[in-house]
């Protein structure tokens, strides 16, 4: 089975290929656009760049299954949130899709990127360290290393392989 990855960073490779550990496959990392911002600024706009790039590495790399891990912000009423959306896209079906982890972002940042700045740069700047987002992720700063970026797009690959066998057992089922 190939897997197609609709994205080159570490983080989100890794968490695919330990998806799928027991299984036989083949995996491939493309760089596939998100089509959205920069800096996907909710839920809907995440999930949206998800499947965007699933769907676009299915079909660039003539794939059984696309994976797109997006993460992006989403604003509440407590302030900006860190979120986080996966999306598995194979032939002949809808994509599925999960979300992860959620956390409140500090003001400081909240307010950069509300300015329009995108969180990978800022990030960088707050942590005092380079490609944060192809490391521990800004999810790892603020668990102060508990919870890495890859980890936290590992609970959402689970998420999205588990549905993926639910629905093609459910349907040899009936």
């Amino acid at each position: 089975m190939r897997i197609m990855i609709g994205s080159k960073n570490p983080a989100k490779v890794a968490a695919v290929k330990n998806a799928f550990d027991n299984q036989q496959m083949e995996f491939l990392s493309l760089d596939i656009p998100s089509g959205v911002s920069e800096q996907p600024f909710s839920d809907e706009e995440t999930i949206k760049g998800a499947i965007n790039r699933a769907v676009g590495a299915l079909e660039a790399g003539n794939g059984d299954i696309g994976i797109g891990l997006e993460g992006g912000v989403q604003e509440s009423e407590q302030g900006l949130l860190l979120c986080n959306w996966g999306a598995l896209a194979s032939k002949n079906r809808e994509p599925i899709i999960a979300g992860g982890a959620r956390l409140l972002l500090p003001v400081e940042i909240s307010a950069r990127l509300r300015a329009g700045e995108e969180l990978g740069p800022v990030m960088d700047d707050y942590a005092k360290k380079k490609n944060v987002r192809k490391n521990e992720g800004a999810i790892g700063i603020f668990t102060n290393g508990l919870i890495s970026r890859s980890e936290m797009f590992s609970h959402i690959m689970n998420l999205l392989v588990g549905q993926y066998h639910y629905q093609k057992d459910a349907k040899k089922k009936f």
